[in-house]
C-alpha cells in the first residue's frame, strides 16, 4: 500500500530537504509534542537521503537505557564499526574504550566527540552519510553530551544530522546550541484534509468531534478514526488529560486485547529497548517476533531496511508499561537481567526492578554496579544504583552505609540538596547516632557553600575521634566496603581538605595528630595527601616518587581520586605526565558526572595553563570553571576562580581587575578563616606591585605571605612566592634579607621537592649573587632543565641577567637575553613587564626611536592609534574617529608602547618622530 503524503509540513519539509541535499554538513533538532509527526519527517529525510545515494544511519533513544552512560552512542557508532580499522590509535583507543574493548578511564566529551568525528569522516569519504537520532530525549546524557558536541562541527564533514526531541520533555540537547525547527499543532484546514485523507467516510458529527479531541496533532488525527470504529474512544473524552495521555489509554485498550504471550514479548522489547531500531553495539537486546496480532492492530510496524518490528509510536511503549501489572513487569525484568548478564550495569539495573525482598546478593551487584558508572563518568547514576542497593540491603547497617554512599557520590556531583536528604535517611538508620554521611554531608555544604572552614573542621575531628575501632581490613577505597578504615580514610581525606583551605597551623595540628594515630593503618594516599597539602616545605621530600606509584596503581580510576592526586601533582609540579588524563576526567565529569570534582579539576587545569604561559587559554578555563562554579552555588570554587584570574590579570598588568579580585577574596575569606584565599591575596597584591614596579608594595605583600628567612608552615604560597619575595626584596636594597630568604630555600630542600622550586632556588641565587658570581648563577638558572616549562619566570630571570651584563657594559650580550624576555612577555601578553625590558634595551644603545631588535615595526592602524594619542585625545576619543571600542584603543596602545621602547603617552610624540615607516597592515 502506498504511504499517506505528509499533510501540513510543507514547510518543515522543504527545510528538512536543503538540509539533506546540502552541499555541506550541518545539524538540525526538531522540537514538538509527542504525535505531531517527528518520526514521520524524519522517515521522509531519510527516504530523500536515500535517493540521493546517501548513506543513512538511523538511531532511536530509549527510555530504559537512560541511566546507562554511552547507551546512545553505541547505536551510532555501530554501524561504522567496519570504518574504525582505519583511525589512529589514540583515536581507535578512545572508541574501543567506551565499546568495553579495553580497561581503562572514560574519554572526556571532547576527546570522544573528535573521535566519533573521525569515524563520521571515514564513514562519509565516498558517499555522503545522513544520521538521524529520534526519540534524542531519552538519550543518556553522555551520549547527548557527545551528540551536540559533533552536531556543532559538522561543517567540515559530508555528515548531515537530524536529531527529534518531544518538546515537553527535558534534555541534554536542550542545551546544545544547534539550530532548531519546532513542529507546532496543524491549522484547521491540514487537519481537515488530513482526516479527510484517513477517514474519508465519516459521518460529520463525528469528524467534528474528532477534529475537536485531536486538537491538530496529526497522530490523534490518525488513530482516532480507528477508535471510534472499534468503540475504544471512551477515554478519548477525558479532557483534563493532556492529549498525548489520551492517545496513550487509546493504545493500551488496543494491547489489552492481545494475547497474553504477545503481550509479554512487547513488554520485554519495551524495557529493553527492543522495537526502537539498531541494536546497541556489543550488547545483545530483545528482539521482536512473533506479533502479528499486535502488527494488525497498528500497533507494531515492519521496517523494510532493517527487517526487524518497530513501536509504531513511543506511545505504544509507553501504554506497554502503563497496562502491565507489577507482577508481570517484575518477570520481564528478571528475564532481561538475564539476559544480560556479561553486562554489569544492565544486569543490575534488570536485576534490582525484578526484585521487591531485600535480598543482600541483589544489594552488592547494585553497589559494584555503582562504582563502574562512576568510573565511566555516570556519578548520577551511581547514585540511583546506590540508592536502590539501600532499599534492598536486609540489614540497618549495610543499608545506612549504602546510603551514605550515595549521599557521598550525590556530593560529589554537585548535589547536595540530594546528599543531604540521603543524608537524613542514613542517620534515621543509625540510631541517633550522626553517621559518617550526615558528617561529610554537612561539612561539604559548609565547606564549598559558605566557606566556614571551622565548623566544618569541628564536625569531621569529632565524627573521627568518635569513630570505633576498625573491625574490617584496611581496603583504601572509598566506596562498596562495610569496613570502617574506609570510612575513617573518608573523613580524613576530607579532613585534609579542609584543612587546605584553613592554611591553618593549629587546625592542621590537628589534622596531623589524627593522621598519625592510624599508625600502619593509615592509608598511603591519605598520607601522600597530608605531605603535600599542608607543610609541603617540611614533608615534600619523595613525595613525587610516592604520587607516581599511586597514579601507577590507579585501575577503576574514580574522579574523586583522580582529583586529589591531580592537585598533589600541581603542588609537587608534576602535572606534566598527567596532564592528558586530569583534562579528560574534568571533561567528562562536567555533565551528569561528578561536577564537584570537575570544578576542582579544572582549577588544577587551569593553574597548570598559567605556569606553562598559556594565559589566553588559562583565562577560558577560569571563565568556564567560575561559570560551572556559580551556578552549582559552590561559593568557596566561585572565590577560587575570582582569584587566580585575577592573578593572571595581575601579571599582565590589569591592576584595577587585580585589586577588585584582591579585594573580593580578603573581604569574603578573612572572616571565614579561609587562610587559602587570603594568601592568594596577597600573592595576587605581591604580583600586581611587581608588575607596576611598586617594589615596596610588592614586599609588604610578599612578606606577609612569609618573612624573609621562613616559609610558613602550612601555607601553599610561600614557597611558590619565592621568586616574587626575593626580586621585591633586591629592588627595594633589602639585599639581606633577599640574600637570606634564598639560604633558607636551599637549607629547607626546597630543590628537592620539586623541579620548578629548584629552578626558583637558583633564579632566587642568581638574583642575589654579587661580583663575578652572579653571571654563572644566571648562565645556571638560564640554563636550568626546567626553565622552559616556566616561560614568565624565566622572561624575569633574564630581564634581572640582562640588567645585570649592560651594568656590566656587556651591551651586546644584554642586548641578546633582554630580545628574548622581550618576546617572551609580548607572547604572554605581560605589557608592562615589556615595556620594562624595552627601557632596558634603549639604555643598552638600541635606538631609541625605532623599534627595538627583534620587534615588528607598527602596523597602519597602530600607527594611525598612536599618532591621535600623541596628539592628546583620550581613548574614547580616539575610538570615536577610528569606529573602534575605547578597550580595542587600549589594547593597541598596549602593544606599541613596547615597539617603541616607552613606557607612558607622554613619551608617544618624541618616539614616532623617529619612527621608520609603518609597515602595511596584513
Amino acid at each position: 500500500m502506498e504511504p499517506h503524503p505528509i499533510v501540513g509540513r510543507d514547510t518543515e519539509l522543504g527545510e528538512l530537504s536543503r538540509l539533506v541535499a546540502s552541499s555541506h554538513g550541518q545539524a538540525v533538532l526538531v522540537r514538538g509534542e509527542a504525535g505531531m509527526g517527528k518520526s514521520l519527517l524524519l522517515a521522509a529525510a531519510a527516504d530523500q537521503a536515500g535517493a540521493l545515494g546517501h548513506r543513512v544511519i538511523r538511531v532511536t533513544g530509549v527510555e530504559s537505557e537512560m541511566a546507562l552512560p554511552f547507551a546512545g552512542l553505541h547505536q551510532i557508532l555501530h554501524p561504522l564499526l567496519h570504518t574504525m580499522s582505519g583511525l589512529d590509535q589514540t583515536t581507535q583507543a578512545v572508541l574501543d574504550t567506551v565499546f568495553g574493548r579495553r580497561t581503562g578511564q572514560a574519554p572526556s566529551v571532547m576527546a570522544l566527540g573528535i573521535a566519533v568525528l573521525d569515524v563520521l569522516a571515514l564513514a562519509s569519504g565516498e558517499v555522503p552519510l545522513l544520521l538521524i537520532v529520534d526519540d534524542g530525549h531519552w538519550f543518556d546524557p553522555q551520549s547527548a553530551e557527545v551528540g551536540g558536541f559533533i552536531a556543532r562541527r559538522l561543517a567540515g564533514h559530508a555528515v548531515r544530522m537530524i536529531t527529534a526531541v518531544r518538546a515537553d520533555t527535558p534534555s541534554a540537547w536542550d542545551s546544545a546550541a544547534v539550530p532548531e525547527l519546532s513542529l507546532a499543532q496543524l491549522g484547521p484546514e491540514s487537519s481537515a484534509d488530513l482526516l479527510r485523507m484517513r477517514a474519508p467516510g465519516m459521518p460529520p458529527a463525528v469528524r467534528t468531534r474528532v477534529l475537536e479531541l485531536a486538537q491538530g496533532n496529526p497522530l490523534a488525527l490518525t488513530e482516532l478514526p480507528q477508535a471510534v470504529e472499534q468503540g475504544t474512544a471512551g477515554r478519548m473524552t477525558a479532557d483534563e488529560l493532556p492529549l498525548p495521555r489520551r492517545l496513550e489509554h487509546m493504545y493500551g485498550d488496543r494491547i489489552r486485547n492481545l494475547p497474553a504471550a504477545e503481550r509479554t514479548r512487547l513488554l520485554l522489547a519495551a524495557l529493553d529497548g527492543g522495537g526502537a531500531g539498531t541494536p546497541t553495539a556489543g550488547r545483545p537486546r530483545y528482539r521482536l517476533q512473533q506479533a502479528e496480532e499486535a502488527v494488525a492492530r497498528g500497533l507494531l510496524v515492519l521496517d523494510a531496511a532493517s527487517g526487524e518490528l518497530l513501536f509504531r509510536h513511543p506511545l505504544v511503549r509507553s501504554a506497554l508499561l502503563q497496562t502491565a501489572t507489577p507482577n508481570e513487569r517484575r518477570a520481564a525484568h528478571a528475564r532481561l537481567a538475564e539476559l544480560h548478564r556479561a553486562d554489569l550495569e544492565r544486569h543490575a539495573t534488570h536485576l534490582a526492578a525484578a526484585t521487591v525482598d531485600p535480598d543482600e546478593t541483589v544489594a552488592a551487584v547494585l553497589e559494584r554496579a555503582a562504582r563502574s558508572a562512576s568510573a565511566r563518568g555516570g556519578a548520577t547514576a551511581a547514585v540511583a544504583l546506590l540508592t536502590r542497593a539501600a532499599e534492598l540491603s536486609p540489614a540497618a547497617g549495610p543499608r545506612s552505609r549504602r546510603l551514605g554512599d550515595a549521599a557521598f557520590v550525590a556530593a560529589q556531583s554537585a548535589l547536595l540538596d540530594t546528599a543531604d536528604e540521603l543524608r537524613q535517611a542514613s542517620d534515621r538508620l543509625a540510631a541517633g547516632t550522626p553517621s559518617p554521611a550526615a558528617v561529610v554531608t554537612a561539612a561539604y555544604t559548609a565547606l564549598y557553600q559558605h566557606g566556614d572552614v571551622r565548623s566544618a573542621h569541628r564536625r569531621v575531628v569529632h565524627a573521627l575521634r568518635t569513630m570505633p575501632s576498625d573491625t574490617g581490613t584496611r581496603t583504601g577505597t572509598d566506596t562498596g566496603t562495610d569496613s570502617q578504615s574506609a570510612v575513617r580514610t573518608r573523613l580524613l581525606n576530607l579532613l585534609l581538605a579542609i584543612s587546605l583551605f584553613s592554611a591553618d597551623p593549629a587546625l592542621w595540628s590537628v589534622s596531623d595528630g589524627l593522621v598519625d594515630a592510624q599508625g600502619r593503618g593509615a592509608d598511603e594516599t591519605t598520607l601522600l595527601y597530608r605531605d603535600v597539602w599542608g607543610d609541603i616545605t617540611r614533608r615534600g621530600h619523595g613525595a613525587r616518587e610516592r604520587l607516581q606509584e599511586l597514579f601507577a596503581r590507579l585501575d577503576e580510576e574514580q574522579p574523586w581520586d583522580v582529583m586529589r592526586l591531580s592537585v598533589a601533582a600541581y603542588y609537587l609540579d608534576a602535572l606534566g605526565d598527567y596532564r592528558f588524563l586530569v583534562r579528560q576526567v574534568a571533561e567528562r565529569e562536567v555533565g551528569s558526572g561528578a561536577v564537584t570534582n570537575a570544578m576542582t579539576m579544572l582549577q588544577v587545569v587551569m593553574l597548570d595553563q598559567i605556569t606553562g604561559g598559556d594565559w589566553d587559554a588559562a583565562e577560558r578555563t577560569g571563565q568556564r570553571g567560575l561559570e560551572l562554579s556559580t551556578r552549582h552555588g559552590y561559593t568557596l570554587f566561585e572565590h577560587q576562580y575570582h582569584g587566580f584570574l585575577g592573578l593572571i590579570a595581575a601579571w599582565r598588568g590589569d591592576a584595577a581587575r587585580a585589586r577588585e579580585a584582591m579585594n573580593r577574596l580578603d573581604r569574603w575569606a578573612r572572616p571565614r578563616g579561609v587562610g587559602y584565599l587570603t594568601q592568594l591575596a596577597e600573592a595576587i597584591g605581591a604580583a600586581t606591585g611587581l608588575t607596576e614596579g611598586d617594589y615596596e608594595s610588592a614586599y609588604a605583600y610578599a612578606g606577609g605571605l612569609t618573612a624573609p628567612g621562613t616559609f610558613t608552615p602550612y601555607s601553599q604560597q610561600a614557597p611558590r612566592t619565592l621568586l616574587d619575595l626575593v626580586e621585591a626584596a633586591v629592588h627595594t636594597g633589602r639585599g639581606a634579607q633577599a640574600r637570606a630568604h634564598t639560604d633558607a630555600a636551599r637549607k629547607q630542600g626546597l630543590p628537592a621537592i620539586s623541579p620548578r622550586l629548584d629552578f626558583l632556588t637558583a633564579a632566587a641565587e642568581a638574583m642575589t649573587a654579587e661580583g663575578e658570581a652572579a653571571r654563572a648563577a644566571f648562565e645556571r638558572a638560564t640554563r636550568h632543565p626546567a626553565a622552559a616549562d616556566h616561560p614568565f619566570e624565566l622572561a624575569r630571570v633574564r630581564l634581572a641577567q640582562g640588567m645585570w651584563l649592560r651594568r656590566a657594559r656587556e651591551r651586546a650580550a644584554a642586548r641578546t637575553v633582554l630580545v628574548q624576555a622581550a618576546d617572551a612577555f609580548e607572547r604572554l601578553g605581560a605589557a608592562p613587564w615589556a615595556r620594562r625590558v624595552q627601557a632596558e634595551l634603549r639604555a643598552t644603545g638600541a635606538p631609541g626611536g625605532g623599534p627595538a631588535p627583534g620587534q615588528a615595526a607598527l602596523t597602519a592602524q597602530e600607527r594611525r592609534i598612536a599618532e591621535l594619542a600623541a596628539g592628546g585625545l583620550s581613548n574614547r576619543e580616539i575610538g570615536a574617529q577610528l569606529f573602534l571600542s575605547p578597550r580595542t584603543v587600549g589594547a593597541h596602545l598596549y602593544r606599541v608602547f613596547p615597539k617603541l621602547g616607552i613606557t607612558s603617552r607622554a613619551a608617544l610624540r618624541d618616539a614616532l618622530t623617529g619612527t621608520a615607516d609603518a609597515e602595511p597592515e596584513e
